[in-house]
């Protein structure tokens, strides 16, 4: 396997846990989740889901930009011989690990510190919060996807 197979199968999982993880939890676990637990078991039951998903979202973020870097310079040799649809995937990549960021040192700080308070309100807000950009965040993997899949004829 060649260091430019092992980056794209790398970046590939990578992509896939992350933004099959928020789809499943927005789209799935999200819905029941609320429609059959109480505050209080949903929002510890979040603080769970979020402390064993996380992790692989700090893996996601640091092979992914590492293996698109590598195939960039690998195939194309600079960033400024990339086509379009690749700097559209980078732009947006940055913009969900920003958005992860913010996601992961503020609103679950937040959501963690109310869950151990019991302090169901204020855990409640930060999940809405939480909610709101992992809805967001969602669909930027999905465009991100369509970009990387489908870009050379896109765009």
């Amino acid at each position: 396997m060649t260091i430019n197979t092992l980056s794209l199968v790398l970046h590939l999982l990578s992509a896939v846990v992350w933004v099959g993880g928020m789809f499943f939890a927005y789209m799935f676990l999200r819905p029941v989740a609320a429609m059959q637990l109480e505050p209080p078991v949903r929002l510890q039951l979040w603080v769970g889901v979020f402390k064993k998903f996380f992790p692989f979202v700090w893996l996601s973020i640091l092979f992914l930009p590492l293996t698109g870097y590598m195939m960039i310079f690998e195939i194309w040799g600079s960033m400024g011989n990339t086509p379009l649809y690749v700097h559209i995937m980078n732009g947006l990549g940055m913009v969900m690990i920003l958005m992860y960021l913010h996601v992961y040192f503020a609103p679950f700080k937040r959501l963690k510190e109310a869950v151990t308070k019991q302090d169901w309100p204020e855990g409640g807000r930060n999940l809405n919060i939480i909610r709101k950009m992992v809805g967001i965040n969602t669909m930027v993997g999905l465009a991100v996807i369509i970009v990387a899949s489908a870009g050379r004829t896109l765009i």
